[in-house]
């Protein structure tokens, strides 16, 4: 018989996992609502027509395709069979497709209900996305994003509000030291202006972007194999030594981008979140420009976002997102600039258990389990559970008379932190003995005082 398994890059997770990850997207959640965002979800697959084309053709091959039911082969003649041309096969047996983020889901929903939403539309979105990538160490073929997203408006209002949302969550998660990079993508374009290599924009920054990774001497060597040439590398030399404050760096960028109107703009913008920011102060988080980020060069006309994790930990950025200026041009609504960021849902969790900071409370469901003692007993247990249950607090019944040292063993592997025993003498009393696991006191009490004690 062959052994059960799940597919490559998809999880199981333990119940600790799942109360560990609900606590995260509780949080994100409670915050996205206090910032006044609403929440939206939109199906697991959509139209095929929907999603292809719409992420270049890698992204394209990393869609899982769902096949047509019934005889899905019927629509298929020799000639295209024997072509062995798997696009054109694929788009004849297959007409869906489980989405590959929350981004092309919500600009075709935005599309659709035009005339029923009140813009500027904030909408939230947690939920799960699929793609055929390989896996790897925190690389998943499922996995959740927690996106944020305001269409309809273009005030940089929203990128100084979402910086503050990023630092509202990982204060209420308590992760300090969170660093919130901040770029934007009409610096990058003036950038690669002033040194004569627009053509070359999509090599040049994606070179600029590797610069923590590969080093200055590694990003050079690849903007030249890309055919970047030898004087407009020495031009960007500034972007390689910047250093100092938000303020030296503006100043920097302000002279390198003296004839881009379009970089200037993009300066422009940043010290109008910068500042803004300065103005308001975050909790816990740091707002820094840092000039190579290059996310979604091909998606972002704006702002840039990108947050690193405490530099303890090492670990990829744990958010990302940016602003963009026609979101639902590709599905024929023009002009619907938004901006957006996402929670790395499953990096986060990775830091928190890293640096131990969920919360005890966290792992505990029942909080207090009766002994079974037998028949009568157990009935006497299940009208006082009743009540408690009644009251919110989670209790349960062991389901069998089995030895009293089976049953406190499985409320010691469940962490569950009360017992209460109730045989013959409790119950001629109307009592019950609440013992606490961790310390082993233990104590007679009424069932208002058992509820009392044990009450949030």
């Amino acid at each position: 018989m062959k052994k059960p398994g799940i597919p490559k890059g998809t999880r199981d997770f333990s119940p600790q996992e799942v109360l560990k990850r609900n606590y995260i997207m509780q949080t994100i959640k409670d915050c996205f609502t206090t910032y006044g965002f609403q929440p939206i979800e939109t199906p697991s697959f959509e139209n095929s027509d929907t999603l292809m084309g719409k992420y270049g053709e890698e992204g394209d091959r990393l869609i899982f395709k769902i096949l047509n039911s019934g005889d899905y082969l019927s629509k298929v003649n020799e000639e295209l069979y024997a072509a062995r041309d798997s696009n054109k096969l694929t788009s004849k047996i297959s007409e869906k497709a489980l989405r590959y983020d929350l981004t092309v889901p919500f600009a075709r929903y935005v599309v659709q209900h035009q005339n029923e939403i009140e813009f500027p539309f904030k909408r939230y979105q947690i939920q799960p996305v699929w793609r055929a990538d390989r896996p790897q160490k925190g690389r998943f073929r499922e996995f959740f994003q927690c996106d944020a997203d305001v269409v309809g408006s273009t005030s940089l209002w929203q990128e100084v509000e979402l910086v503050q949302l990023y630092d509202a969550v990982f204060s209420k998660l308590n992760l300090n030291g969170v660093v919130i990079k901040l770029n934007n993508r009409k610096i990058l374009s003036g950038i690669a202006q002033v040194i004569g290599a627009e053509d070359k924009l999509i090599d040049f920054t994606v070179a600029l972007d590797k610069l923590d990774k590969i080093g200055e001497e590694g990003v050079k060597k690849e903007m030249r194999e890309k055919g970047v040439s030898e004087d407009a590398i020495k031009k960007v030399q500034p972007l390689f030594d910047s250093v100092g404050d938000a303020s030296q760096k503006l100043d920097m960028l302000r002279e390198l981008l003296g004839t881009s109107e379009t970089g200037l703009q993009g300066v422009s913008e940043l010290e109008f979140i910068t500042k803004t920011i300065k103005n308001l102060g975050l909790q816990t988080a740091t707002l820094e420009i840092d000039v190579t980020l290059a996310r979604g060069l091909n998606y972002y006309t704006g702002a840039i976002f990108e947050v690193a994790a405490p530099f303890e930990v090492k670990m990829g950025s744990i958010g990302g997102g940016g602003r963009y200026d026609d979101l639902t041009g590709i599905f024929g609504l023009k002009n619907m600039s938004g901006v957006g960021i996402s929670f790395g849902l499953d990096r986060i969790y990775l830091v928190l258990e890293e640096l131990h900071l969920f919360p005890e409370t966290v792992s505990e469901n029942t909080k207090v389990l009766f002994i079974n003692f037998g028949e009568h007993e157990a009935l006497y247990a299940m009208k006082a559970i009743t009540k408690l249950r009644q009251q919110g607090i989670p209790a349960e019944l062991y389901p069998d008379t089995a030895k009293m040292g089976k049953q406190m063993g499985h409320a010691d592997k469940r962490n569950i932190p009360y017992v209460v025993l109730a045989g013959e003498a409790e119950m001629s009393a109307q009592t019950y003995t609440l013992k606490n696991m961790k310390t082993g006191d233990q104590e007679q009490l009424d069932l208002k005082a058992l509820s009392g004690r044990l009450g949030y």
